[in-house]
């Protein structure tokens, strides 16, 4: 099944993004005394980046490129900042295509060009985190087939209304610190017409054919 989302929200009442899922979790030791063990995990996840390489730009050719910081927050979610950790190490990115843009909702990526090394990863599929911060702007998301589906797709949220998703069980990994304004300038123009089974079959060589203005990952580091 392809993993997508929708980016339907009418029986959502509350659309404000920055409206967390669940409060930063805190605890009380034996006096009672409130412990904050978010701000101590907050730390630790800071230091925890992966930067994208990211050419074509706009359609506009190899040469069009620009580069943007991903903050992982294992606090957030373990399990998903350890799977994109253990792909980032493979070099899984490099030359992936920004395959499915939906203006003002999300960006997708994730399925490798070459198709010999995206069929393992399809049957290692991770177990969900619970949903702890809001998708807002900016956040880095796991796609889906379903509950407990997670292998390799990833969404940038790109609107401002996403908190519907909470609810939906995406629960980020993590979000762009630095290049934004890069996000913004992936290529739009073929929506969501890329057939995700054929990318899995065929991989670039089907997208290089059809959608060859896809901007695309150069490396990761």
């Amino acid at each position: 099944a392809d993993e997508k989302l929708e980016h339907n929200n009418n029986n959502n009442n509350n659309n404000d993004p920055n409206t967390n899922a669940n409060s930063e979790g805190k605890e009380e030791d034996s006096d009672n005394h409130i412990v904050d063990k978010g701000k101590e995990n907050q730390q630790e996840a800071e230091q925890d980046t992966i930067t994208f390489d990211i050419a074509n730009l706009e359609g506009s050719g190899e040469e069009t490129t620009g580069s943007i910081v991903i903050q992982l927050r294992s606090d957030w979610a373990p399990l998903g900042v350890e799977r994109f950790k253990a792909l980032t190490d493979a070099k899984f990115w490099k030359d992936c295509r920004f395959f499915r843009v939906v203006p003002d909702f999300i960006i997708q990526f994730g399925i490798n060009g070459d198709p010999n090394v995206q069929a393992p990863w399809r049957a290692k599929s991770i177990q969900d985190d619970p949903v702890k911060t809001t998708n807002s702007r900016g956040t880095v998301t796991f796609a889906t087939a379903g509950p407990n589906t997670r292998t390799t797709q990833i969404f940038i949220n790109t609107g401002k209304r996403n908190a519907f998703l909470d609810k939906q069980g995406f629960s980020p990994i993590g979000e762009v610190i630095s290049g934004m304004d890069i996000v913004d300038r992936i290529y739009k123009g073929y929506g969501e017409k890329p057939d995700q089974g054929k990318i899995q079959k065929n991989g670039n060589v089907f997208l290089e054919k059809f959608y060859p203005l896809l901007s695309y990952i150069v490396d990761s580091h």
